[in-house]
C-alpha cells in the first residue's frame, strides 16, 4: 500500500483512489444496512461530513486549542474553525483524579483508563480520567 504523506493531501492529491461517487454509493449503502441491523434510523443522518465535524469537536474538547483543530482540518481562517468550538460543553467536565506513589500503582490507574498528568515535586504521579 502507498504511503501518503499529509503534504500530499495538502496539494490537492488523492487519498482514496476510487471516484468519489463511488465512494459515496459504499458509504450509503452500508449506513442503511447498518440502520436497519441496528434499527436505528438515525444512523442513516450521518454523512462524511458529520465525521469531519465529530473529530473536530473531540479534538478540540481533548486539546483545548483551537489553532490545532485549525490546522487539522486545514482550514486558511480561524473564524471556520471557531464554528466548531460551540458544541464543546467544558462546564459539564468533570474528572476523576488519582495518585500513585509506585510504579505498579500507575499501570493500575494506566490500565483503568486513567490518563498521566503530570509528576509532583514529592515524586507522586498524578493521574485523571472523565467521569
Amino acid at each position: 500500500m502507498k504511503n501518503i504523506s499529509q503534504s500530499a493531501c495538502m496539494r490537492g492529491e488523492q487519498v482514496f483512489m476510487a471516484k468519489v461517487k463511488t465512494l459515496r454509493s459504499n458509504f450509503a449503502q452500508q449506513r442503511k444496512r447498518m440502520s436497519r441491523k441496528l434499527n436505528n434510523p438515525r444512523l442513516e443522518q450521518i454523512h462524511f461530513h458529520t465525521l469531519r465535524h465529530w473529530r473536530a469537536t473531540m479534538e478540540y474538547h481533548r486539546t483545548k486549542s483551537i489553532l490545532h483543530v485549525q490546522q487539522l482540518l486545514g482550514h486558511r481562517n480561524i473564524k471556520n474553525t471557531i464554528i466548531y468550538t460551540h458544541l464543546v460543553n467544558f462546564e459539564a467536565d468533570s474528572f476523576i483524579s488519582r495518585v500513585s506513589k509506585n510504579a505498579k500503582g500507575a499501570r493500575a490507574l494506566v490500565e483503568a483508563g486513567f490518563e498521566y498528568v503530570c509528576i509532583t515535586p514529592e515524586g507522586w504521579t498524578l493521574f485523571t480520567k472523565p467521569k
